[in-house]
């Protein structure tokens, strides 16, 4: 039977009652038990308020608990189960909650990988700073033992490993994404082997592995990569390499596990010497000379100021392919080619030998991301700036020390206590759900997406003090981008953990395609993929063909790291190796001719494009403030993933607009001459809709007899209005 409520007054004295309810400390502890955190009891005491304040009836029984407790006759904790009731309604994974939280529960993950436990591990911490040879002596045992793998965190180091080896007769196979050769020619397995990180098999046995740069363990996107691989390895001898900062937490990792570790401590082979003073001027380059940026655009800007000097210079960024990247360090460290400078980004911290005499740092913050998940720009870490000063003055180059200065010299006194500060401990090591523990969800929660599923199980994850759960948004933006297609829940969850940039549009709506076309069961042929892409591609004429023929190399990087799951639906892996290496020699052309490349940018531009390429971060002046930058992502269709990155892009862009009205005087005069309109425009503070508008508005002033944005007596009419609105 369905009463219905009573009058305005018992209405009130039900909300009354209600906020009651919900303010209980006992009632809070109570759902807290029964799964509802304080999220989750906030959500569903909303949605139970609503239900009765709202609904045109409710049932008898809670109808006659509200009235006694109206009346004095009951208690508001007599609305509990009425309230579990409804809340199981709104959240199904209530019912279940003790087996979610059992599959979420991450506090043991030593237990996770049992052949490891099997054996008695011996753990060897190879610390010290860049350019020690502590990477050195492991590699040397990697060599002498029968079996071992390397683990590093680039392709770049994975394929020096595997070349190293096999020109030491040591067999070596190279597994990375995407990416299988074969030491020997019937494509048996080698007992060697060098990866990349996330490609590690935890089930093989080897006599040595070695773990490079752990430690990125602390890594908010990839940490887990060398948490798994530090706990799973299945090798007699574990050389782990990296700064000291990691030393105590791989002990107390260990300790966990009954393994202790050896200590091996390492001295900067080579001395680096922070100089006294600033460069200043790129008139004061010489050859060795490192130009470090944080930004594409400050990479162009300074590339096209160097050769417009009469010299020549390399440049290196992290969304150029490995292969560019090495003909760039190729031509830089060859002593008979004229090109003696290198402008570059944080890109050459790993994974390129170079010689270089100076690193100079153009700025002293760039872009991170927190732990939330959000965009900051922020003062360069303690880690970063030696992981980056280090590469100066290597040790076997020909230059005997090395050296480490800045641009500006207000920059120069921070950078030098950055580099004094000791770097701080590491203090957790990362973790992520494993597919079977999605699966396992799915199963309890059949209806909830992948997205959802991820952020139930996230939020019900127990982890200790030494782990955290890693940033999961890369994945739940490419499940929520891929959500309305019918694939199955494996599938599906291989599609999210594709290594792309969601910043690429084209790489973005690529991958929808390929997901498309998979759960229609139709193959991705190599025909399908020239299509889409227009192969083949003519060398870049301007940065916006540039940047795209990157785009596209990073869609054939994510069509071969797909082959391998999909053997069947990516078919062509093969033939599109070898246009991708096509494409790699057609991008060095255009690396080669940048500054050609960007006059031509500027001068087919139309006014108002100012900038060569949209960022999220320009860093053309020092800003010390961390300032975050949201994100908002999420689109079901091509057309829409399009918009949204565009309307993110410019949402930064107004964001950063402060930071690029604050730069130095000096380092706008170094964007180039001209009028300050034109000077405005090429740094992107201005449009041209905006120039003709402010043209029109002093035409405005100039007819009616006023000079400048605002007349002496506006102003003072101004100043009076201020008066009074403080009195």
């Amino acid at each position: 039977m369905l009463l219905k409520r009573s009058s305005v007054k018992h209405s009130s004295e039900v909300l009354k009652n209600l906020n009651k309810f919900y303010k209980r400390k006992e009632i809070q502890r109570l759902g807290a038990e029964n799964g509802l955190d304080a999220r989750l009891f906030h959500q569903a005491f909303i949605s139970f308020r609503k239900y009765i304040m709202e609904s045109s009836s409710v049932s008898a029984d809670l109808h006659i608990i509200l009235n006694d407790i109206c009346c004095g006759a009951g208690h508001v904790d007599d609305l509990f189960p009425f309230f579990l009731r409804h809340a199981k309604q709104i959240f199904p994974m209530l019912d279940c909650m003790d087996d979610l939280r059992k599959i979420s529960d991450l506090r043991l993950p030593p237990n996770w990988y049992p052949d490891a436990r099997a054996i008695q591990r011996k753990i060897i911490f190879h610390a010290g700073p860049t350019n020690s040879g502590k990477t050195y002596h492991a590699i040397q045992r990697f060599l002498s033992a029968k079996s071992g793998i390397y683990c590093g965190p680039l392709k770049l180091l994975a394929h020096e490993i595997f070349q190293k080896s096999n020109d030491a007769n040591v067999p070596c196979d190279l597994v990375t994404g995407e990416e299988r050769l074969f030491a020997n020619e019937d494509s048996r397995q080698a007992p060697h082997v060098a990866c990349t990180i996330e490609m590690c098999s935890t089930n093989t046995p080897y006599e040595v592995a070695v773990i490079d740069e752990i430690q990125m363990i602390r890594d908010p996107a990839r940490g887990w990569a060398w948490t798994r691989a530090l706990l799973g390895l299945c090798a007699e001898e574990i050389h782990v390499c990296g700064e000291p900062a990691a030393i105590d937490l791989v002990t107390e990792l260990m300790y966990t596990t009954g393994e202790e570790v050896e200590v091996r401590n390492y001295e900067r082979l080579t001395p680096l010497t922070v100089l006294d003073y600033a460069l200043e001027s790129l008139d004061n380059l010489r050859a060795g000379d490192c130009i470090v940026c944080f930004s594409k655009n400050d990479i162009y800007s300074v590339s096209r100021q160097i050769e417009a000097r009469g010299l020549e210079c390399a440049v290196i960024y992290g969304s150029l392919p490995p292969g560019t990247k090495l003909e760039q360090a190729k031509k830089f460290n060859d002593p008979d080619d004229p090109c003696k400078i290198l402008v570059a980004t944080d890109a050459i911290g790993m994974g390129l030998n170079l010689c270089i005499r100076r690193i100079i740092f153009n700025s002293i913050v760039k872009p991170t991301v927190n732990e939330k998940g959000e965009k900051e720009i922020d003062t360069i870490t303690t880690s970063q700036a030696l992981q980056i000063a280090g590469r100066a003055g290597r040790f076997g180059s020909s230059f005997r020390q090395g050296e480490v200065t800045t641009m500006h010299p207000d920059d120069l006194a921070q950078l030098r206590d950055i580099l004094r500060e000791p770097v701080p401990p590491v203090q957790a090591a990362g973790l992520h759900p494993t597919p079977e523990q999605i699966e396992m969800f799915a199963y309890h929660l059949p209806d909830a997406t992948l997205s959802n599923l991820i952020d139930i199980f996230v939020s019900l994850s127990q982890v200790d003090g030494m782990y955290f759960v890693c940033n999961i948004d890369d994945f739940k933006f490419l499940a929520d981008m891929i959500q309305h297609i019918p694939l199955n829940l494996r599938s599906r969850y291989v599609f999210c953990t594709a290594p792309l940039n969601r910043k690429e549009p084209f790489v973005c709506t690529t991958l929808l395609k390929f997901a498309r076309q998979f759960s229609r069961n139709e193959p991705l042929t190599f025909d399908w993929l020239c299509r889409h892409t227009k192969w083949p591609l003519a060398a870049p004429k301007n940065i916006k063909e540039l940047v795209h023929l990157e785009a596209v190399h990073d869609v054939f990087d994510l069509y071969l790291w797909l082959s391998y799951r999909f053997m069947d639906m990516f078919p062509d892996a093969a033939l599109v190796r070898d246009i991708q290496k096509q494409l790699d020699d057609i991008i060095q052309i255009g690396v080669c001719n940048i500054t050609k490349l960007i006059r031509a940018s500027q001068s087919a531009a139309a006014p108002g494009t100012a900038e060569v390429v949209a960022e999220d971060f320009p860093l053309s002046g020092t800003q010390r403030e961390p300032r975050a930058v949201s994100e908002r992502h999420g689109a079901a269709s091509t057309e829409a993933l399009s918009i949204a990155v565009e309307a993110a892009g410019l949402r930064r862009a107004k964001s950063t607009r402060a930071s690029r009205l604050g730069g130095r005087q000096e380092e706008l005069k170094s964007y180039g001459r001209g009028s300050l309109a034109n000077r405005l425009l090429r740094e992107g503070l201005l449009t041209q809709e905006m120039l003709r508008q402010l043209e029109s508005e002093w035409q405005d002033q100039h007819r009616n007899g006023r000079y400048g944005f605002g007349s002496k007596r506006d102003d003072q009419h101004s100043s009076k209005e201020t008066r009074k609105k403080r009195k």
